[in-house]
Order: C-alpha cells, then structure tokens, then sequence
C-alpha cells in the first residue's frame, strides 16, 4: 500500500457530537472516516474494513476504550494498527494505562483540531514504515559478519568440552551450559544463531527444555539440534515432532556434527542475503522519503545537496524542503542518534514522523520562524510515547528570496557555515538548542542572516565529519572551512567538498554523508 492512498480511519466515541466533529476535520484532510459508537460496533468494523488507525473515546460503557485496545492488540490481524485515544481523562495513570494496554498516544478533550491531525499524519507515516521494513528487525545482528554462536547444553563435561573444542576450531564460536536452567538463561541474555542440546539430563532434560524454548516466540525460530546417546527410532522420532532442525547420534562424532552445523549456517546465510537483497529494493522504493530526489528550485538562490546512505541502506540522516509560499522555503536536516546499522531502524520510523510532523506544522504556520517550528514540532515528539526516547539533531533554515534573508534554528545539530563574500571570511553559527524530544519545554533560538549575491551556507551531519582515512584521521570541519576560505565565488562549494572528502576517505564511509549548500545567485 503506498503512503499516499487515502487512509480510512475508524472514530469510535459515544458522543455524537464528538464523533461528527473529529470526522469532519479529519474528512476535509482527505481521510476515509468510519464513525462506531462502541467497542461492539467498532470490532464490527475492525472484522470488515481495512482500517489504518482508531481513534478511540476510553469511557463507552459496556466495554471501556483500554478494555477495547487490549483486545485489539490480542488479534494478529489488527495488532500494529496506530491506537490514539481521545478522552477527558488527564491524570498520570490514565496515560500509564493506555500505554501499557497498547496506545501509541494519548489526546485530551477538549483537544486541538492541529494537534490531533498532526499525531494522526505522524502515526499512519510511521505505520508505513513499520509494514514495509518490520519493527522488529535487528539489523546489526542480521547482517554483521560475526562468527557464528552457538549455545551447546550437555550435563557431560567431557563431551562438553570435546565439542567446544572442535566447534571453535572450525570458526565457530561456542558457549556451553551443563543444565538446561542455565541454558535456557544464556540463550535469553544473548540469542544464538544455533542450539545444540542432549536429551538425557538431570531435572529439565532436552525434550523439556525444547517445549519451553518453542513457548517463546523470539526463541523458537533458533534453529535446534538434538545431541543424544539415543539412537533409537523412537527417540528420533520424538525429537522431530518438536519441530526440531537435526537430531545427531553423540557417536557420529565431531566432524559429522561441524559439517551439519556449517551445511546449516550456509543455508542461513543464503537467507540473510536475500533478505539484504530485499532491504536494499525496498530501500529504494523509499528513499525519496528520506531524501528528495532532486535538488530545489527557488529564485535568487542555488541549493543542491550531496546524500550517500551508509552501505546503500538509508540510516539516520534525512533532508526535505517545504515551499511555504512564493518568498519562502524551509530547508530542513536531521540526523538520527545513532551509528550505522544500529541507525537503520529508527532512522525510518522517526525521520518519517519527523518530516510528517515538520510538514503538518509548516502547513498551519502564520509566522515563519524556524523556533517556533521546531518548539511545535519538538512538543509532538516529546508527547508521543514510542518515539520521545529516541533523539534527534535537526537543523531548519528558511530562506526569503524577497528581503535575501536566511532565518536559522537548529536543535543539538552541528554549526552551519557561512562564508561572506565580500570579505571570504567563514564563520560558525552554532544554536543552542536541545536535542529533538529531550525536553518538552525546550526552547530553540532564531538567528538572522543578511545575505548578498555569492554569499554561500552549508549545513552537514555528523557522518561527513566523523569519517576517517586510512590513518584513521577524521575530516572534520576544519577541511570544510578551509576549502570555502581558498575557494572563489565562481566556485561550486558542494563540487570542491565532494571531491575533497572523497580523496580523503578513499569513498569508504563508516556513516550517514549527508551535505546541503546554498548560493545566494
């Protein structure tokens, strides 16, 4: 489903009133609405619809909205459907509840129309992301190159210590129980890539402790291996009826259990690679929506940017533009808290409800002053539960090509350059603000710049600047401010960087390179 299909959202409140009003706004916004005036009536709709969010009153008589939302969530269906509730309840505990029952946010009546249709774009924009790329995924552990684990679980020290032996000669990398306790308490700390288990111990044996590990959903899919002195059909036979991958006889000896163990690793490898492969395509379906693709046009200046994703794979840096009208454009960068892979995840589930929560304010604004975006935009971060505790630096610009003024506030972000032309001195512009979502209250500074024809503002992320050569010396930004000090007006900025940086990394980068210059013409 694409991110820009009309969404159908079902309004569940037994006030009338409330449900025509919450459907007219949302209806004017484009939005497919579906009133219900209860729990009944909206499972109903929940059975028969496509529904993409609930909005959801928590006092419907028979059955309340936490009641309702727990049971939501029950279903495998409807389980990652975004669940916002509406309601007159204020108090720390109801905002507890509707957390710990499954919410993603909370709304207070009497609420504001703005604030509700900004959560809603913000949600459906982060659901998207989640159904394409999974919220679950952990890519550092997916994709790394690490020797491959495995836990062996044998009440028989010497064996232990044989297969141990011969597992990590061979490159893998084994960790060994005697009980399945302690088994069972090593593989829950750290998930391995392979369980190796005899059946034949004292108290928990291996039959047992197979039908605890299949009880777990983030266990069971480990593949799992029988090591047993019981060769019998029988035994055998019990085995893979617990949905095992092998059952190995203890006298086939090492080499038969490495060569099962590295014929299964390379079948799990074909996997990985597929789905990499997948990551990448999907990558590329969406990489407008972390990154335009085109540079901007806006009279009276010339804005291009340079963005190359870490591994091919988007991570935590995002750039948009947003024309607010003839005179102005906001130019906006973030970046992620957050380092390679470790990034990927939140990089497309917060840079999306970022971006849809900058370009929801941007809609509403009166005046155009980057602090006033960012302390609107910093409050719906900070309020949303699953998102406050993941920070962001981003830097918003907005340029007026009437008066040839750039308005600049940033939070936690690096300092944006600015070479003056008439004198070729670059200065730093540093802001003062906290990082996105770590302070409800944070306020963010505006800084004025006057400019003139030739002058040039560069605004970068971290990953260009943290990049290192072969003597593992960084770029920084002292590069960067010699270059635009040597360089002449008929010079592009961007052309000089990218071709610097380059030579200096040998094109091999450990993050996120992402750069935007502007040229007033």
């Amino acid at each position: 489903m694409s991110s820009e299909e009309k969404k159908s959202i079902l309004v569940i409140d037994d006030d009338i009133t409330i449900r025509k009003l919450i459907s007219y706004h949302l209806e004017i916004k484009n939005y497919s609405v579906i009133q219900a005036k209860d729990a009944a009536e909206g499972f109903n709709i929940l059975e028969k619809e496509n529904i993409d969010l609930v909005l959801c009153d928590v006092m419907l008589g028979e059955m309340d909205g936490f009641t309702f939302c727990q049971k939501v969530r029950a279903n495998e269906v409807h389980r990652l459907i975004p669940f916002v509730f509406v309601t007159a309840k204020n108090t720390f505990e109801d905002k507890a509840r509707a957390m710990e029952v499954g919410g993603d946010d909370i709304i207070t009546k009497p609420f504001d129309i703005n604030e509700l249709i900004l959560k809603v774009r913000a949600l459906l924009k982060r659901s998207y992301i989640y159904k394409i790329y999974g919220a679950k995924k952990n890519i550092e552990k997916s994709f790394s190159e690490n020797r491959t684990r495995i836990v062996l679980i044998d009440d028989d020290v010497s064996t232990t210590k044989l297969f141990q032996y011969s597992l990590n000669k061979a490159g893998f990398d084994c960790e060994t129980a005697h009980t399945a306790n302690e088994g069972l308490k090593l593989i829950k700390s750290s998930p391995p890539d392979i369980i190796i288990c005899d059946i034949i111990m004292p108290g928990i044996d291996g039959f047992q402790l197979r039908k605890m590990i299949l009880e777990d959903p983030e266990l069971k899919v480990i593949p799992f291996i029988f090591l047993s002195a019981k060769g019998a059909e029988k035994n055998i036979l019990e085995g893979f009826d617990l949905d095992i991958t092998d059952y190995i006889v203890k006298t086939a000896g090492p080499k038969v259990i490495i060569a099962k163990v590295a014929a299964m690793i390379k079948s799990l490898d074909k996997e990985r690679r597929k789905a990499v492969l997948e990551l990448h395509q999907a990558a590329d379906s969406i990489r407008a929506k972390v990154v335009p693709d085109n540079n901007p046009e806006f009279s009276g200046f010339n804005i291009e940017h340079w963005h190359i994703p870490y591994s091919g794979i988007p991570g935590g840096d995002f750039i948009d533009y947003f024309r607010l009208n003839e005179n102005n454009l906001a130019i906006v960068m973030g970046d992620v808290m957050g380092k390679r892979w470790g990034a990927w995840y939140f990089a497309f589930a917060y840079a999306g409800y970022i971006r849809s929560s900058l370009r929801a304010v941007l809609e509403s604004v009166d005046d155009f002053l980057p602090s006033k975006i960012l302390e609107k935009v910093n409050r719906s971060v900070y309020n949303d539960a699953k998102i406050s505790e993941v920070f962001a630096t981003i830097s918003v610009l907005i340029l007026n090509n009437k008066n040839k003024t750039a308005y600049y506030s940033g939070a936690g972000d690096l300092p944006i350059l600015y070479k003056d032309s008439s004198n070729g001195k670059v200065s730093k512009i540093q802001s003062d603000g906290t990082l996105l979502g770590f302070s409800e209250l944070s306020k963010f500074i505006d800084y004025t710049i006057k400019l003139k024809s030739n002058d040039v503002i560069l605004l970068s992320t971290d990953g260009m600047l943290e990049s290192r050569n072969n003597l593992k010396e960084q770029f920084g930004s002292t590069k960067i401010v010699n270059l635009l000090n040597s360089s002449s007006n008929d010079e592009d900025p961007l052309k000089l960087i990218k071709k610097e940086f380059s030579e200096f990394t040998g094109n091999r980068f450990e993050d996120d390179v992402s750069l935007i210059s502007i040229k007033v013409n």
